[in-house]
């Protein structure tokens, strides 16, 4: 028998309900509305929580708290709505928010309460109208298994020796990124009196040619290799020699549409937000694939991975925003790219500094090898063990 077997075996475990005013296990509370202007003229040293969750969920500090110690917080409305946070010290919470006060720490811990809502709170959101909510009414009602108080604590501590493992990976890979991208900068910046410095757009530098216009319902799961504007953002890194979507021949004939060979480096021209266009993505596949019309392809005899990084620094980013029409889509063209300096050392010299920005980038990016996968099979393994140790059986139940 495993050791989880051994402690989860013939443990009494009642379950009650989180609030009730006879057998609940706990009090709820609802936050305040608290305006921009609240906090602008009230700013202190106190955090505001609201029903966001980047950040914690913190949306500001004032000067002022309305709780104090350990507490489970929830998000309410929108969303995030059913979303759990264990808060500690003072802070405040805004209208969209609950609180939950545990009558009695000997019955209930308030990290196994926040771990087993982790799991559950979201099973009871009502999407109505088109707001999420999980308001105190509903959340009074969920039930809570209540097994020992020391058994409680076991839990806890297994379950949080997976997630600081998996914050230690996750605070190393934000450090790696910043390395990542410090050398990256240093590496692709030359004196201008040591190295060849020219606009991309050169004729003997390279070419830019747009993609042609395709839209998402003509992607299908196989034909063609194709790369819309759009996956740019969210599937593709420095450089891939396979996709996520392709087109039929059919239309690849009918619309003419444009492919990039091995050795281009794709550069989005479309976007949202300015920061992220122009990022480039090097070709690396033996069949050509099919650009959309938001995106250049780029041929020229450089390193394509060298372009490719390159088109990640801040010093061509610099250089191709003030090119960039802003709107609600941000959009470049190809004589706004072609006019950014790009460094051209040696082949040898671009053959080196990809090499070692290829190390970074793997650590950084990759989901088969580097510290991506890592974070990955830690929350899986916390996943699959807070799943079995939080399993219980429905044989007692205090309605």
């Amino acid at each position: 028998m495993s050791y989880l077997d051994e402690l989860l075996n013939g443990i009494d475990v009642i379950w009650k309900p989180l609030s009730h005013k006879e057998n609940g296990l706990a009090e709820l509370t609802r936050g305040r509305v608290m305006s921009k202007t609240y906090l602008l003229k009230n700013a202190g040293k106190y955090p505001v929580y609201s029903s966001q969750t980047i950040n914690n969920g913190e949306i500001g500090k004032i000067k002022t708290y309305d709780f104090d110690g350990e507490t489970v917080t929830w998000t309410t409305d929108g969303a995030n709505a059913g979303t759990v946070f264990y808060r500690t010290s003072k802070f405040s919470i805004t209208n969209v928010c609950g609180l939950i006060k545990i009558n009695d720490v000997e019955e209930l811990n308030y990290k196994f309460l926040f771990y087993w809502l982790s799991i559950e709170a979201k099973k009871h959101v009502y999407s109505g109208m088109g707001n999420p909510k999980l308001m105190s009414n509903q959340m009074a009602k969920i039930l809570i298994p209540v097994p020992p108080i020391e058994i409680q604590k076991e839990i806890v501590s297994i379950l949080e020796t997976f997630t600081e493992l998996t914050t230690e990976l996750t605070t190393e890979l934000t450090t790696r990124k910043k390395q990542y991208s410090y050398y990256r900068e240093q590496l692709l910046t030359f004196n201008e009196n040591e190295v060849q410095h020219a606009p991309m757009g050169d004729e003997k530098v390279g070419e830019f040619i747009r993609g042609k216009r395709f839209v998402k319902t003509d992607m299908i799961s196989e034909g063609v290799p194709c790369i819309h504007y759009g996956e740019m953002y969210t599937h593709y890194g420095t450089w891939a020699d396979k996709t996520k979507s392709f087109v039929s021949t059919e239309l690849v004939e009918r619309k003419k549409l444009r492919r990039a060979e091995k050795g281009d480096v794709i550069i989005v021209a479309a976007g949202e937000t300015i920061e992220d266009i122009g990022q480039g993505t090097a070709w690396l596949g033996e069949e050509g694939v099919v650009i959309h019309d938001a995106c250049f392809y780029y041929k020229s005899n450089l390193n394509p991975k060298y372009v490719a990084y390159f088109t990640r620094t801040r010093q061509f980013h610099d250089q191709i925003k003030k090119h960039i029409r802003t709107g609600k889509i941000s959009a470049i063209n190809s004589k706004g790219l072609g006019k950014a300096l790009i460094p051209i050392p040696s082949p040898e010299e671009q053959e080196r500094i990809v090499a070692i920005l290829d190390k970074f980038d793997v650590l950084t990016t990759s989901i088969s090898e580097g510290l991506p996968k890592e974070i990955e099979l830690r929350k899986k393994q916390y996943e699959y063990y807070r799943e079995k140790l939080l399993t219980f059986s429905k044989e007692k139940t205090e309605a």
